[in-house]
């Protein structure tokens, strides 16, 4: 993979279908204030990536912050962070596949949403084994068809501001103070908001999975997370802006704010666009996720926390088994779901829902403990984090402020809870699985 390819992967990754329709829950939890909510966010997002990086470029690795959480803090805690993540993905995997399929189906009725859910999982799992070059490539168109939507949303939603559309007249800046002010619900909208936005920029960890596979890790790697952090924060504040001032904070049409942006710039076919782009988005984060998923087992493979057999590489030197056995979990929970509506996959997404903070608490306290250690025995790291420690010390406190902050809110600590009780199971059963290694490898020496 090359630079172009992984710098457009990350970026990619972090924009989807969250973006495109969910980004108007944001909206109404805090109303124009929404903005502050991304902009905290989008700082988080800045320093894990460049602890990320810094780690990425020192030690790439398919097992990315699941490598440094185990040198950090031990084999257990290594492997529980990366069996949390697979598992993520995989049940992600499946919720992508029927959401995307769904939303197809609300423009093409006649097509089946139980086929087209397994024919995304089926094609997306062929792309992965035929090599990482072929994954990139695709990847990259993808992320420029998302890239391009997004540039053309914010041209036209400037044109719409700034009165420059024929026979559409201007919002102003009214809806940004009006209807209750710039910060409606205060405080605790914001805070409200910023739950949901944290999770929205999920996804920009894949980079360091794929540094692994760059010709030049350390180049590569801090080009992509130097381009990705700020394109993002433009994209999404950007996309934001236009959406908090053309549209009323509390209007029933933020369930598609993109949609409704569009709609009232009197731009035809805009709620069609809308879904096809939000089902392409899916579709993306399936593939990089399916592509993350058996990166991670093979990793996990790599150092005896996973059978063997998904070291077996094909032709194209893709883990082939790796992606199989991470698309046999996506398969059927699809056909649970399928056959089972709105019972199974909830109550999967539940358990995993704040994987992204758990892994972003390994990726900003393992960098502190590694980089410490780096220091003391004079060992120079490639690729450095700026400000180090103050930085990586105001990364741990902002996420800390941000868990108790979901503990407050009923579905966040319900979600959060679920988490930390499945990571604590994967880490006991990781425990026993190295014990029961260690005890058979006395017993044969």
């Amino acid at each position: 993979m090359n630079s172009r390819q992984l710098t457009m992967m990350g970026l990619g990754s972090a924009i989807g279908a969250g973006l495109f329709l969910g980004s108007g829950v944001g909206v109404q939890a805090a109303g124009p204030a929404v903005l502050i909510s991304y902009l905290v966010a989008g700082a988080l997002v800045i320093i894990v990536m460049q602890a990320l990086g810094e780690l990425a470029a020192a030690n790439p690795s398919s097992g990315a912050f699941s490598v440094y959480t185990e040198k950090a803090f031990g084999k257990t805690a290594g492997s529980a962070v990366g069996w949390l993540w697979w598992f993520q993905l995989v049940v992600v995997i499946a919720a992508e596949a029927i959401g995307a399929a769904g939303l197809l189906a609300s423009v093409f009725p006649s097509l089946p949403v139980w086929l087209m859910a397994l024919a995304f999982i089926a094609v997306f799992s062929l792309i992965n084994v035929a090599g990482v070059k072929n994954y990139g490539e695709f990847e990259f168109w993808f992320a420029i068809l998302k890239v391009a939507a997004i540039i053309a949303f914010l041209l036209i939603g400037a044109a719409l501001i700034f009165g420059w559309l024929p026979n559409v007249s201007s919002p102003g800046l009214s809806n940004l103070a009006g209807n209750g002010g710039f910060a409606p619900a205060g405080l605790t909208g914001i805070a409200s908001a910023l739950l949901v936005v944290v999770f929205a920029f999920g996804g920009t960890e894949i980079v360091s999975v794929a540094a692994a596979e760059t010709a030049d890790p350390v180049r590569s790697v801090g080009k992509a997370i130097k381009t990705v952090v700020w394109r993002i924060l433009v994209f999404y504040i950007g996309s934001l802006a236009v959406i908090v001032t053309v549209v009323p904070w509390d209007s029933e049409a933020l369930d598609s704010p993109f949609a409704a942006v569009l709609a009232t710039a009197q731009i035809p076919g805009a709620e069609t666009a809308i879904v096809l782009v939000a089902a392409i988005a899916l579709l993306s984060a399936l593939n990089a996720n399916l592509y993350g998923a058996s990166r991670m087992s093979y990793s996990l493979a790599e150092r005896g926390d996973a059978p063997k057999a998904l070291l077996r590489l094909n032709k194209a030197k893709a883990p082939v088994l790796a992606v199989v056995m991470s698309v046999a979990v996506g398969v059927i929970s699809t056909v649970l779901e399928l056959f089972f509506p709105d019972q199974v996959l909830p109550t999967l997404l539940n358990l995993v829902g704040s994987t992204i903070l758990l892994v972003w608490a390994s990726v900003l306290l393992s960098q502190f403990v590694l980089r410490r250690r780096a220091d003391r025995t004079g060992q120079t790291f490639k690729l450095k984090m700026n400000a180090f420690p103050y930085l990586t010390l105001f990364g741990i406190a902002l996420l800390a402020a941000i868990l108790v902050l979901a503990c407050f809110d009923t579905a966040a600590r319900t979600q959060l809870l679920s988490t930390v009780a499945l990571t604590a199971c994967i880490a006991v059963a990781c425990k026993l699985a190295h014990a029961s290694r260690t005890r058979q490898g006395a017993t044969g020496s």
